[in-house]
């Protein structure tokens, strides 16, 4: 018995610095996961920007901060006053809760044609002559 109670006692002394550092607390980091969305503005108001997306058929609203960037496809600034209702754009958002923040906002170009391109057009002339005798 009075060998069992040093081993007892070194044991207690050599396991006593594990239980101390096994203690510490861990911190959770918290992954951002970054979405993106294209479409056309269909309303933009000082904290919303609402978007009628290319894949579904109800308009999507995001909320924007100072910290929101806005930029054309090459990257380059664009300022917020260009920003208006009818612009293609793609957003990049972030989920905050139960918002959608937008982070970044990449304006497309707009493309217009003139004619349908789905329509050949077509030009006849008819000529016709008479004799007169």
């Amino acid at each position: 018995m009075k060998k069992v109670i040093p081993f007892v006692f070194t044991l207690a002394v050599l396991v006593m610095p594990c239980a101390v550092f096994a203690q510490q607390e861990t911190m959770t980091v918290n992954t951002v996961s970054t979405t993106e969305t294209a479409g056309t503005i269909t309303e933009f108001s000082p904290d919303t920007i609402v978007i009628r997306s290319e894949t579904s058929s109800s308009p999507t609203h995001y909320s924007y901060t100072k910290s929101t960037t806005y930029v054309d496809e090459t990257g380059a600034p664009v300022s917020i006053e260009t920003v208006q209702s009818g612009l293609p754009v793609t957003v990049y958002y972030t989920l905050e809760g139960d918002r959608m923040v937008a982070n970044k906002v990449v304006v497309r170009k707009t493309t217009t044609t003139t004619e349908n391109p789905g329509i050949e057009k077509k030009q006849t002339t008819t000529t016709t002559t008479t004799e007169s005798k």
